[in-house]
């Protein structure tokens, strides 16, 4: 039976080829000749795609991708699709309706949906966040980051290798690697702003720590959490608060004094910018009540140090909880 199914998906996937490259617009006349529609299904076969067919074709995402869009899609290599089966054990002849369920947003979570983004486009922003068409729990669009500084680079893991393969409903860019669901630490470790931060996770897990913070943020499973992420500046202005004369760096913090700190800057849930009236001027983080003020995005602490929040980087959505960067590291009230 096996033999069986494997055959019937490279004939779903030649047919599939097959009629695609026979399709067009019959509404569409070019000196009497239909004009071909090319979507960014067709794009990927004419490069070879043949695994991104086949899980397109697994998951029943052929026709969204045939649709008007228009579509932004990193596609990876066939070697790509390789790494992840064997290192996931999943069979696209056989999977379970959960398994299914997974490989679709995984898939999903190559598309950018809405919006046509070509390279230029790309290294003109530098760097930032989109929304895919891959989902949490709750139905919220996972976040995609992309970084130009070296090349096209998304999520810290997957590089574009083959750029602007343009499709009447969008472009495909070739990437080398498939784009795992991403988690907190995913954009902690992936956006270089976040690298203090980081840095003081690394630091609370030497000590004793609440929780395994570096564990815990990787756990596409744990959560969902909400983080108020600290950019570098607002690292570095907090050394300069406890020490004007600059000679004291993250890593002389104790552990435990960083563990406590951190406490203030996660709360339980999945809390949308969207959803901050919702707490009624209060935020319950793990290391105590914080005083939201949703008219100017500011948090008090128990120290009445304000901090704000981000507008421009707020509701950064992974798949374990969302991320709001703030421009000052909050702290746990004095005793």
């Amino acid at each position: 039976m096996k033999i069986i199914s494997k055959t019937f998906k490279l004939l779903t996937v030649a047919f599939l080829v097959l009629g695609l490259t026979g399709c067009s617009d019959d509404d569409d006349n070019n000196g009497g000749n239909p004009v071909q529609s090319t979507t960014v299904v067709d794009v990927a076969l004419d490069n070879g795609l043949t695994s991104l067919a086949a899980a397109l074709t697994a998951t029943d995402l052929v026709s969204v991708l045939q649709g008007p869009g228009p579509f932004t899609v990193f596609a990876p290599t066939n070697a790509a699709f390789t790494d992840l089966l064997n290192a996931t054990g999943l069979d696209l002849d056989n999977l379970s309706a959960a398994e299914e369920d997974l490989v679709r947003n995984i898939l999903l979570n190559h598309v950018i949906i809405g919006e046509n983004i070509n390279s230029t486009a790309l290294v003109n922003l530098g760097e930032g966040y989109r929304n895919t068409g891959a989902t949490n729990a709750d139905g919220d669009n996972l976040s995609l980051y992309f970084n130009t500084s070296n090349g096209v680079v998304i999520n810290g893991v997957s590089t574009v290798d083959n750029a602007d393969n343009t499709a009447t409903n969008g472009v495909v860019h070739i990437v080398d690697t498939v784009i795992g669901l991403p988690t907190i630490a995913t954009f902690a470790t992936a956006n270089p702003a976040l690298s203090n931060l980081v840095s003081a996770l690394a630091l609370a897990d030497t000590g004793t720590p609440t929780v395994p913070w570096i564990a815990t943020v990787s756990d596409s499973e744990a959560g969902p959490f909400t983080v108020f992420a600290p950019i570098n500046s607002a690292f570095e202005d907090l050394l300069l608060e406890l020490d004007p004369s600059g000679n004291t760096a993250l890593g002389d913090l104790d552990p435990a004094t960083v563990n406590d700190v951190l406490l203030v800057h996660v709360a339980n849930g999945n809390v949308r910018s969207t959803d901050l009236p919702n707490l009624q001027g209060t935020i319950p983080t793990l290391g105590g009540d914080l005083t939201l003020d949703v008219s100017t995005l500011t948090i008090t602490d128990g120290n009445e140090r304000e901090t704000g929040i981000i507008a421009a980087l707020v509701d950064i959505q992974a798949i374990n909880g969302v991320v709001h960067a703030v421009d000052r590291v909050i702290l746990p009230a004095a005793e």
